[in-house]
């Protein structure tokens, strides 16, 4: 077993990715090469201004290339804890929002020509427990009513047998929406897509400062400095401390995944007849999906650490897979690896502008299509070809304590435990 990321081992970054020294000067210098800052350095460019995405590491080394692969509809928070919070035309606002980021996707691997294997597969909700499924008829009802969405459907324990070949669930809740793509073909296809049009690229560069400056801001990084008109963090799981107030309003979760070796064809339409994508409904939640060449990949995460041992971790995860399917007991695990999710302790992505420096994060497990579209929408703001955005639009807590995640998370874990044990 490897610790390392299948997606890029099976897809490594291009060698003819173009990547630049950096420059002394720049309109926008955006902090960070996933799917946020890569669509906006794609909008800003369109929009003509000049625009330099600096990584620490190299292109896409985070979340961006370790996720699932899963394109999904909704938002982290549940739509009608978001219809209370905010009220229904915004929550309307927010689901619809969710609908069109995943579209985004969609027309953006097209008109880049980006062949990540996106498919629109749709995915499923398996309830853990009985109690879980019993609220499934009553979420279609709601949508149905309050959003006029009717592309989710239950399913009862016989009934999921036609989705996925797994005994241990009680029931299904589906949405035909949801697409699946391979994440590191993406990230990289939105890079050379990026360098296409004029943006540059730049590896190996750590912020280390950010001061405000007579035009701009100067950009202090390990190779060197940078003016820049307007910056751009765009980091969510891996925000740092260089702008205070940014990192007390979000905070890492681990997320790890397992991929097996390839299984005969015969034993892929056994486990998942027709493609789709799966997580569970427990709060420590276990997500899973074929690969494009027939893999099972199998994610969750145990606690909320970002330093398990990858090991044990991949022991945990194993041993889980076996028990919602039996067949795959005895099948080499040939990765094992894990990335950082971003939080806000409301559940929502957050746009805005704190010391005069830019920011998009918040993604809560939900990157693949909201990143992307937050990327592009705030990309067109600096740009100045649109005034505001739906995420900036809403309050965003931000506390002292929360740059202290490891003292307090071990605490939520332990709730989160008790939740699954009697919810």
């Amino acid at each position: 077993m490897k610790s390392t990321v299948f997606w890029t081992e099976e897809f490594p970054r291009p060698a003819d990715l173009s990547t630049s020294e950096l420059p002394e000067t720049i309109d926008v210098a955006i902090i960070g090469s996933g799917y946020t800052g890569l669509n906006a350095a794609i909008a800003l460019r369109k929009a003509g201004a000049s625009v330099a995405v600096l990584e620490q590491a190299t292109i896409g080394w985070g979340a961006s290339s370790r996720n699932g692969g899963m394109a999904l509809t909704g938002l982290k928070e549940e739509m009608p804890v978001v219809f209370k919070r905010y009220g229904a035309e915004m929550g309307r606002a927010f689901w619809q929002w969710s609908l069109d980021s995943v579209a985004h996707v969609e027309q953006t691997v097209a008109a880049e020509g980006i062949a990540c294997e996106f498919a629109r597969t749709g995915h499923v909700t398996l309830a853990f427990k009985p109690s879980h499924y019993a609220r499934f008829a009553e979420e279609v009802r709601w949508f149905h009513e309050m959003l006029a969405y009717d592309d989710l459907w239950v399913m009862d324990k016989s009934e999921l047998r036609s989705e996925i070949g797994a005994d241990v669930y009680h029931g299904g809740l589906g949405d035909r929406n949801s697409a699946a793509l391979h994440p590191a073909r993406y990230v990289f296809g939105l890079a050379q897509a990026a360098t296409r049009h004029g943006a540059l690229l730049v590896e190996h560069a750590v912020v280390k400062r950010i001061a405000q400056a007579r035009l701009g801001f100067l950009v202090a990084t390990s190779k060197g400095i940078l003016n820049a008109r307007e910056v751009l963090v765009a980091t969510n799981g891996y925000t740092t401390n260089v702008v205070a107030p940014l990192r007390q309003g979000i905070f890492p979760v681990g997320s790890y995944i397992i991929t097996t070796a390839p299984l005969s064809v015969s034993l892929q339409q056994e486990l998942s007849p027709r493609g789709r994508m799966f997580f569970d409904s427990k709060n420590f939640l276990n997500y899973f999906r074929l690969t494009p060449d027939g893999r099972m990949l199998f994610g969750g995460r145990h606690d909320l650490s970002t330093s398990l041992d990858l090991t044990d971790s991949a022991h945990k995860m194993q041993a889980r897979m076996v028990e919602v399917f039996p067949q795959l007991a005895g099948v080499p695990v040939t990765h094992s690896w894990s990335g950082k999710l971003g939080l806000a302790f409301d559940l929502m992505p957050h746009v805005g502008r704190v010391r005069g420096v830019h920011y998009a994060y918040g993604y809560a497990g939900h990157g693949v299509s909201i990143a992307s579209y937050l990327g592009k929408e705030v990309g067109e703001m600096l740009a100045g070809a649109r005034t505001t955005n739906l995420f900036a639009q809403i309050d965003h807590a931000r506390y002292p304590f929360t740059p202290y995640d490891q003292l307090y998370l071990p605490l939520v874990s332990a709730w989160f435990r008790l939740l699954d044990s009697v919810s």
